[in-house]
C-alpha cells in the first residue's frame, strides 16, 4: 500500500511539473509584449548592417499592435533582448503588442563579426 502511495504521488508531482513547464502563461520579465493575430495598425522597420541599426532608437505606441520588421541589408543580422521576450532574424517580421511603456535595449543575436558587440539600440514604449 505505501509503495502504491508513493508510486501515486510521483506521478502526480511529474504532471504538475510538466503543466508548469508547457504553460503559456507570460513571463513577468517580458516587457509586457505580445505575440497577437491581431492585424497591424503601425509598422517599425529597423534596418541593420554591418555592425549598426539604422536608428539608436524606434517608437512604439503602447498597447498598439505593431509589426516589427527586421531588413538585413547587409551581412546575416537578428534582434533580441534581454528585457522583453521576443526575437526576430534575418529579414523577418512579427505582430507584437507592447503593453508596458519604457524604454528597453536590443542587440544584434547573431554573431556578425568584429563590430557585433556594439549593434545596441533601443525601443521606447509611449
Amino acid at each position: 500500500m505505501f509503495k502504491r502511495m508513493l508510486l501515486l504521488s510521483v506521478v502526480a508531482a511529474f504532471m504538475m511539473i510538466m503543466a508548469a513547464c508547457g504553460s503559456n502563461n507570460e513571463s513577468a520579465n517580458d516587457g509586457g509584449v505580445v505575440e497577437t493575430g491581431a492585424a497591424a495598425t503601425s509598422e517599425v522597420v529597423i534596418k541593420a548592417t554591418n555592425w549598426k541599426f539604422d536608428q539608436a532608437e524606434y517608437k512604439i505606441k503602447k498597447g498598439e499592435p505593431t509589426k516589427i520588421t527586421l531588413e538585413s541589408e547587409e551581412g546575416p543580422h537578428g534582434i533580441g533582448s534581454n528585457d522583453m521576450n521576443f526575437k526576430l532574424s534575418n529579414n523577418d517580421s512579427k505582430v507584437l503588442t507592447f503593453n508596458n511603456p519604457g524604454e528597453y535595449e536590443i542587440h544584434c543575436n547573431i554573431a556578425c563579426g568584429t563590430g557585433h558587440s556594439g549593434m545596441i539600440a533601443k525601443i521606447i514604449v509611449e
